[in-house]
């Protein structure tokens, strides 16, 4: 499969596996490290991130409680308490924002269906208009809804929230048992076009909606809207994030 141009108009489409089988690292992209946490230690560090979201969120609640740093990694869960379900969500909107690069996180998905793991860069203006250039985009570089097979992770893109919101609507990326065991999870971001990876694999080239504004990261699990939807969900759970590294190209 060549370059994809997305089209807001297209419905969710059928997962396929990579359209090459080149496999990609960020020197072969021509990009250094510029921002990175490897999650050493043992609390989320105050300096890159922050608890994002805290009240609300779906059919559950954000808490600090579903948030830990422990054996080198960030451990974001899902879990009941109470007659609440917890999730755990953390942002660099006041830490670190950027405008284009290289964004990656190596990751142990979470096991049930229902909710959902997610690495995305969010645009802190995509309220205010409808222009994804002046306004930015929220780019989902990957969603596991596992309900779609344990095979399939998903991507998306989305912009000009409020009544005219626009989206590329689901891209979904087929590699087996990615659903075990940590994978990298990535999207290259230029003026022109959003690059889609898991383990290095290029997936999806997308050519609309295209943020020219800085913007920042969020690593989240998430709940739906409709108890019906997590009938076949098993808590606890927990996404595992081992690092998230940030590059940009070489001058």
């Amino acid at each position: 499969m060549g370059l994809f141009y997305a089209n807001p108009c297209f419905a969710q489409r059928p997962a396929h596996g990579p359209i090459s089988q080149t496999r990609y690292t960020a020197a072969d992209l021509g990009y250094q490290l510029v921002w990175e946490d490897q999650f050493d230690g043992d609390v989320l560090d105050p300096q890159k991130w922050e608890v994002r979201g805290v009240g609300p969120r779906g059919l559950a609640f954000v808490s600090p409680e579903a948030v830990q740093v422990t054996n080198g990694c960030l451990q974001l869960k899902a879990f009941k308490k109470e007659d609440r379900i917890l999730l755990g969500a953390v942002g660099t909107q006041n830490h670190f924002m950027t405008r284009y690069g290289l964004f990656e996180c190596r990751a142990e998905l979470q096991k049930s269906a229902g909710i959902w793991a997610a690495f995305w860069i969010q645009s802190p203006e995509i309220s205010n208009g409808e222009d994804p250039a002046r306004y930015g985009a929220e780019i989902d570089i990957m969603e596991f809804f596992k309900k779609l097979g344990p095979d399939i992770v998903s991507h998306n893109v989305h912009w000009a929230y409020g009544p005219h919101q626009k989206t590329t609507h689901g891209m979904q990326s087929y590699l087996k048992e990615v659903s075990e065991g940590f994978h990298t999870f990535a999207v290259e971001w230029t003026p022109e076009k959003y690059v889609f990876f898991v383990d290095g694999y290029k997936f999806y080239e997308v050519t609309i909606g295209i943020s020219q504004i800085p913007e920042y990261m969020i690593l989240s699990m998430e709940a739906p809207n409709e108890a019906k939807e997590l009938k076949n969900a098993t808590f606890p759970d927990i996404f595992l994030v081992d690092y998230v590294r940030v590059y940009r190209k070489k001058s």
